[in-house]
């Protein structure tokens, strides 16, 4: 089903909620949750509150589909919608990433938790490019989730200096702003268990493999639970047969860990 609801400031945001066959909420209480999402860029609320997808559509799944874990017992929110929204005509998105960030992953926790489908205090949350770098910044910046899966992403903007998706400003403009969006400024404080998998021939720029293999060092240099993943032949997406049934297990197991058990 396609749930509507509203992030503290008011914009209004959407989810594709995936729900296990014969669940009663009553009968069986709130599940554990998968919240997988990937932020976009707005420069006002009423196109980020724009309903994207719709729920009449078939239910399709593919290699970096979370709809897999429906089948195990999880609530499913595919594409979370996570939009970053200008806020003041002198301002771009950007500049309150982290915030809007927050914003938007409490007003999907508290829904679910409303609804009586997912339980507050089981949520995974997980994306993929940028959804990764998203992942890694909820998890540096708050202590809502139980882990985080985090594929071919980059995590340090330094390294991608001459701007990054809608951002089109250099880091010698705002050195700030790329030191604060970078979740590996901030791996000493990542301290919730995150599954960084990568491409070992990532061919896209801004996801070179370096971007995870630094992260990794530096969340296993400050004690962090972290496991990394790197998948031989593989760019940006995952195709070998192999990889994808390898990569669906790493992600099963890491959920099945540190998210639906209730300790």
């Amino acid at each position: 089903q396609k749930i509507k609801y509203t992030r503290a400031d008011g914009v209004d945001l959407t989810g594709a909620l995936y729900l296990p066959k014969g669940y009663n909420p009553q009968k069986d209480g709130p599940l554990p949750v998968l919240m997988w999402a990937y932020p976009r860029e707005f420069n006002n609320a009423a196109d980020a509150a724009q309903v994207r997808g719709s729920q009449y559509t078939f239910t399709r799944i593919n290699w970096g589909s979370p709809v897999y874990w429906v089948t195990q017992g999880y609530a499913v929110l595919d594409n979370t919608e996570m939009p970053i929204v200008s806020t003041n005509p002198d301002k771009k998105p950007n500049d309150d990433f982290i915030q809007q960030l927050k914003l938007n992953a409490r007003a999907a926790i508290d829904k679910l938790a409303e609804m009586g489908v997912g339980d507050s205090t089981r949520v995974g949350v997980g994306g993929h490019s940028y959804g990764a770098f998203m992942t890694a910044n909820l998890l540096a910046h708050t202590n809502w989730f139980k882990a985080g899966i985090a594929r071919s992403g980059a995590y340090n903007r330094t390294l991608t200096p001459f701007s990054f998706q809608n951002e089109d400003r250099t880091y010698w403009q705002v050195p700030q702003l790329y030191f604060d969006m970078s979740p590996f400024s901030y791996a000493h404080q990542l301290v919730t268990p995150i599954l960084l998998v990568h491409g070992d021939t990532d061919d896209n720029t801004g996801t070179y493999p370096i971007q995870t293999e630094r992260m990794f060092a530096a969340l296993k240099g400050n004690g962090g639970n972290v496991r990394y993943v790197s998948l031989p032949y593989e760019a940006h997406g995952y195709r070998g047969k192999e990889n994808v049934l390898h990569l669906l297990w790493e992600e099963h197991m890491w959920l099945e860990k540190y998210v639906k058990t209730k300790k």
